[in-house]
């Protein structure tokens, strides 16, 4: 199959905000765009039947309208309509499997909902084999169907290998022709704290040597993008906060999750949950080994 972006659509603000966002990367990347509708009560497709009599008359003006509009804006974009008569989480797992990205839809600070997929978006997240990106509606300018310019910011551990995630952020950036921020976070240790504040020695050690494990992990990325500028954004705080903060106006937030394991309940990590409930930009959550 033709790589492709697919987005999950339900005519909710934040699936149409998705399929925008979808479009833009859509292009960006030289990619097939897939609406993708998933509904158990879909009926066999009906030869020769009026409209007003077609159960699945209002699944396809869905799907069509969103298409039309994209195209639109999208002249050169091939964007291609899928009906599936299955249920919304494993239709999008599915589609997932076989897609660039899976892209879906959050119109709620605080919370992933809509009426299609709310309570299949996070299960999705968790366990789906490909990159995952939710975009709020109220984050995506849709007056335009553009993503404003900014700054890619990855979110790295450094103590696991996580090379899935750190090429899709530098991918991103360089699709985007935008610069690169790679954050780490670390909390201070309790010996640190004094009465006044953190002890100056360990917290400028800790940023050191965070600064130089970093710059070791990022060298081979920054001879595989050389077009990308990169800064690091050490920060001594919780991984969670760190992320958050440094994702203040970027335009894409890339956070890693483990790859899910036979026998191991897939989960999200704290920093993962943070950045999707709270953060205010796109985010891409990437599997890794």
């Amino acid at each position: 199959m033709q790589p492709v972006v697919t987005v999950g659509l339900d005519g909710s603000p934040g699936s149409l905000a998705a399929a925008r966002w979808a479009a833009d990367e859509a292009e960006k990347r030289r990619l097939t765009l897939r609406l993708l509708h998933a509904w158990p009560m879909l009926a066999p497709e009906p030869a020769g039947v009026p409209s007003e009599v077609d159960q699945n008359y209002w699944s396809k003006r869905l799907v069509h309208t969103a298409q039309a509009e994209l195209q639109a804006h999208h002249p050169g974009l091939t964007v291609v309509g899928d009906l599936v008569a299955e249920d919304a989480q494993e239709a999008l797992l599915h589609a997932a499997s076989d897609s660039e990205m899976l892209v879906l839809g959050s119109h709620r600070l605080g919370s992933i909902a809509s009426y299609f997929m709310g309570d299949v978006s996070m299960p999705i997240v968790a366990r789906a084999e490909r990159p995952v990106v939710v975009v709020r509606a109220e984050t995506h300018d849709q007056g335009t169907g553009s993503a404003p310019a900014g700054r890619v910011v990855v979110a790295l551990k450094l103590r696991e290998s996580c090379d899935e995630v750190i090429d899709f952020a530098f991918h991103s950036a360089a699709a985007r022709g935008v610069p690169l921020v790679a954050v780490h976070g670390r909390s201070v240790p309790l010996h640190a704290h004094t009465p006044w504040g953190v002890d100056h020695h360990v917290s400028e050690e800790m940023t050191k040597d965070a600064r130089t494990e970093l710059d070791r992990v990022l060298r081979p990325w920054h001879q595989k993008y050389p077009q990308v500028d990169v800064a690091d954004d050490i920060r001594l705080a919780s991984p969670a906060k760190a992320v958050l903060h440094a994702s203040e106006g970027a335009t894409l937030l890339v956070v890693g999750r483990r790859a899910h394991r036979h026998g191991v309940a897939p989960h999200l990590s704290p920093v993962a949950h943070a950045a999707l409930h709270h953060g205010r930009c796109p985010v891409a959550v990437v599997p890794h080994e």
